[in-house]
């Protein structure tokens, strides 16, 4: 046995025997610190209690406009997001789950029937895999509009192989939207190897650079963070265990799209419509972009093909094009934007 496959059967063993519920967990990396948007709790009511129970995840990795959609969840445990993703896409959408765990699958499994009574229609389907090679989920080239993943991409021992494989089936302009866990540095390796902070999220977690350099060599050269938190490991003797090493949660946002590794100016803005029905007031794209409803707001190249060339784009009117360059958009957030987004921002 190789150490990817001893790695991920430690995995398998830690979700499918060790941990029967989140209150099995020995670290708070795998919680929920707030509340879920207003939408997203409409959705949650209506899934099964025990999947709920079952459930181990950092953040809210379900974005907007998803309506029709064809979306991936990348290690689904026992069906939780997919459930409720089901709901979102509705009937003319679809929902694939991928997991390695066999045991959680058939949780996930049991309560389909349950579900598609619930919701009127069937449209989630729940396939056996690693999402180090979809392959093995038969998951095709370019068939997929949406991949999520809540808290399941730390967990993996071959994180570039994961990332190639989701920009492989990733439409052209789709969407990777997902939540994990990050360190602040490169987790020294006698700590990566160490199964329970492994199978705590800890273990695993990138260090937000090296991530960065990852989707750069995945073909995605602008990635943006949507919200962050730092996670509080609520466990003394782990956290003494961690030394001085910090984790965030971090909701990630990145499009199948060839963009600039700079933010470029192009003179190009956006005004957004209004009509994103979860978000009649404004949209938030990620930490330093907010659309106020009619408001112009100047964008970088950028951010302007993520909005116009992607599923978002009925929904704003974009301004200008890319005939003319500026040099180089200054496209950081202030602290007063990060501070705002922040206080706005909900996980589920």
């Amino acid at each position: 046995m190789t150490e990817k496959q001893h790695s991920l059967e430690a995995i398998r063993r830690y979700y499918g025997e060790v941990l029967n519920s989140s209150a099995d967990l020995q670290t708070s990396a795998c919680c929920i610190a707030e509340p879920p948007e207003p939408h997203i709790a409409l959705a949650l009511a209506n899934v099964h209690e025990e999947i709920k129970t079952r459930f181990y995840g950092c953040g809210s990795p379900i974005p907007l406009v998803l309506e029709g959609a064809r979306v991936l969840d990348l290690g689904c445990g026992t069906g939780r997001d997919c459930y409720i993703l089901s709901q979102l896409v509705g009937p003319s959408g679809s929902v694939v789950g991928v997991d390695m765990t066999e045991s959680q699958l058939a949780v996930a499994r049991k309560h389909r029937d349950h579900h598609v009574k619930k919701f009127g229609y069937a449209n989630v389907e729940f396939r056996e895999g690693y999402i180090e090679d979809l392959n093995t989920a038969r998951i095709a080239d370019e068939s997929v509009d949406v991949a999520v993943s809540n808290c399941v991409i730390n967990l993996s021992p071959d994180k570039p192989s994961v990332l190639r494989e989701i920009f492989r089936v990733l439409k052209p302009d789709g969407e990777l939207y997902f939540s994990d866990i990050f360190a602040d540095r490169r987790i020294p390796p006698e700590l990566a190897a160490d199964p329970i902070l492994r199978g705590e999220c800890l273990g695993g977690a990138l260090y937000w650079e090296d991530f960065r350099r990852l989707l750069a060599d995945s073909g995605c050269r602008d990635a943006r963070t949507s919200t962050r938190r730092r996670v509080a490991i609520a466990n003394p003797g782990i956290e003494a265990q961690l030394g001085g090493v910090a984790f965030h949660s971090v909701t990630v946002r990145a499009f199948k799209l060839d963009l600039e590794d700079r933010c470029e100016d192009y003179g190009q803005a956006v005004v957004y419509n209004g009509t994103v029905r979860e978000a009649p007031r404004a949209f938030v794209l990620d930490d330093h972009h907010r659309f106020d409803t009619g408001k112009v707001v100047t964008v970088c190249g950028n951010t302007a093909d993520m909005i116009a060339r992607t599923r978002y784009a009925p929904h704003f009117r974009l301004i200008g094009d890319k005939s003319t360059h500026y040099g180089l958009f200054d496209c950081t957030p202030s602290r007063q934007e990060r501070d705002d987004t922040a206080s706005s921002a909900k996980c589920c």
